[in-house]
């Protein structure tokens, strides 16, 4: 069983927010969100590294690409544990690629590079992982999404009106590119 802490963020979090605290998590019981179609499980976070990095799962059904966006000031790292995610990533010179990721594989984005991912399988999983000297952006998901309680998928994907992307990039280092075009789709 995994021990409830109270945080700034959640009445009922299972990660604590002393830094200086070491913990365990069991499977899945991370901070979880909804976002999309799929489920972000959040492990650690800012407040568990002094904002040096996240580690995050996220899984989802085979579906539509998550839209283009790009962080300023954070590298982000997919790492596919299940099923099969298709990386989309755009270089600071403007050359795209896409790459088919399969278990075992590992993606890397710099910073300020435009990226988009699309699960090519059902049951999908990616670890994430997140870090910059601006922070940590894990409290996006359930900020731009929902917190859920439950473990599973949504039942309805969950997308946010176009007002609301247009609200995250200050706070999370998160940028949506609404007319970034992929030539590699």
């Amino acid at each position: 069983m995994t021990i409830e802490y109270a945080t700034r963020y959640r009445s009922a979090s299972r990660i604590p927010a002393d830094p200086g605290k070491p913990y365990v998590i069991e499977k899945g019981e991370g901070d979880r969100a909804h976002l999309f179609g799929d489920l972000i499980t959040i492990y650690a976070g800012g407040e568990q590294t002094e904002n040096t990095f996240n580690f995050f799962t996220c899984e989802g059904p085979k579906g539509d690409i998550i839209p283009a966006h790009l962080h300023r000031d954070t590298y982000e790292v997919f790492y596919v544990t299940q099923g099969a995610v298709r990386l989309f990533v755009e270089d600071t010179e403007g050359h795209q690629q896409e790459k088919l990721l399969t278990p075992g594989d590992f993606g890397f984005v710099p910073k300020n590079c435009p990226h988009a991912y699309r699960m090519e399988r059902h049951h999908s999983q990616v670890v994430g992982v997140a870090a910059g000297p601006g922070g940590t952006f894990e409290r996006f998901f359930e900020t731009l999404g929902a917190p859920a309680e439950q473990l599973g998928l949504p039942h309805e994907p969950l997308v946010p009106a176009p007002p609301q992307f247009a609200s995250v990039p200050q706070q999370y280092d998160v940028r949506f590119l609404p007319d970034h075009q992929w030539s590699t789709q």
